[in-house]
């Protein structure tokens, strides 16, 4: 999983960067311009995986992980400026994620300017989603010009339909994007889809809006009415140096000075998740104990498969015991004597927390 964080100019993108990934990346302020991206992987944080681990003292622990990008380079413009804050480059450095962050600045700070000159979050989150919808809408028109050519062709034309069931998707779409309004929100099914993933628009992604607050501030209230959408706040440069203190226990103390029952990193994490519409399942052992990241709705021969191919093509059945019920018995051997652990076909949809060990053959 990748996710994209953008924003405007000091907006503290980097410095969110750096609470999500424990990072030390330069957050000094700059005007912005420079096309740049900071990646790091990180383990994604999970008590389950840590209680597991205590069960059955494996060899070796594995958490999901996570890759974010903090993508440097929009521009501020002026109020009636359309369209011209995003580069070819940072379009392309956007569209290679799975889900956006966008951090809204919602903090004063004098030594830090406002490259619009005042703070206004409202403002700034509706130039972004600008942004996006006008780089989506530029990419439909050019290939509605592109497919009528090809069209006029007439049946002859080995593509024909398929190009003639596009044409008709990005007919209906544009102007619903024509409107301002973002892909995210547009009913498509399926195999519709399927059809314009490869164009990765920028506005179909699903996208969290992080307000970055001053220390002492509460959360910002904020109502966005889009699909696949949330929001949340985030004391960015508090949170970013307890997240680099190397001790727990100082992070504890100072997290406990500002009436903080969690970092960051875990909640945007679980709302991140809900957005993309994913879910973790685990395998245990004595070699491992392991985190397994799949898409919600998943059934057992996929999940399977997301171990190894072997796996599902050589699928027999699946022994699964939920994560809750087996801490609550306390072992394997006890969860089965309590008939907590149920025998599943290739069909059984995985509920996030199931713990999972795959019967099969390969001949």
């Amino acid at each position: 999983m990748r996710i994209g964080i953008v924003g405007l100019p000091n907006s503290g993108k980097t410095t969110v960067f750096n609470v999500l990934t424990g990072g030390r990346a330069p957050t000094a302020a700059y005007t912005g311009g420079t096309f740049q991206v900071n990646t790091a992987v990180v383990d994604v944080p999970d008590p389950r995986v840590d209680r597991l681990s205590e069960m059955y003292r494996p060899k070796k622990i594995t958490y999901a992980r996570v890759e974010y990008a903090d993508i440097a380079g929009f521009t501020a413009g002026s109020d009636d400026r359309r369209g011209v804050g995003l580069s070819g480059e940072l379009m392309n450095a956007i569209a290679n994620n799975d889900a956006l962050l966008h951090v809204v600045r919602a903090f004063e700070d004098n030594k830090v300017p406002h490259p619009l000159e005042r703070v206004d979050p409202r403002r700034d989150v509706e130039i972004l989603d600008t942004e996006l919808t006008l780089s989506d809408l530029s990419k439909i028109e050019n290939r509605l010009e592109r497919l009528a050519v090809s069209l006029k062709k007439g049946k002859a034309l080995p593509t024909f339909e398929e190009d003639q069931k596009e044409y008709d998707i990005l007919v209906r779409l544009k102007p619903h994007v024509e409107q301002g309004l973002p892909i995210r929100d547009f009913d498509l099914t399926p195999d519709e889809e399927k059809r314009l993933r490869g164009y990765q628009f920028l506005s179909a992604k699903p996208l969290l809006i992080i307000f970055n607050l001053g220390d002492e501030a509460e959360a910002y209230e904020f109502d966005y009415q889009h699909k696949r959408s949330g929001v949340t706040s985030v004391k960015g440069r508090l949170e970013m140096d307890i997240a680099q203190l190397d001790s727990q226990d100082d992070r504890a103390v100072f997290m406990e000075e500002y009436g903080l029952t969690e970092l960051s990193i875990a909640r945007i994490i679980r709302e991140s998740y809900n957005l993309l519409g994913r879910m973790v399942f685990f395998t245990t052992g004595e070699d491992e104990v392991r985190a397994w990241e799949v898409s919600s709705g998943s059934n057992a021969v996929e999940c399977a498969g997301a171990i190894h191919s072997d796996l599902a093509r050589g699928f027999i059945r699946a022994e699964i015991i939920n994560y809750e019920d087996l801490v609550a018995a306390g072992s394997t051997a006890a969860a089965k004597s309590v008939g907590k652990m149920r025998l599943e076909g290739k069909d059984y949809i995985v509920q996030d927390g199931d713990i999972i060990v795959v019967r099969f053959n390969v001949g």
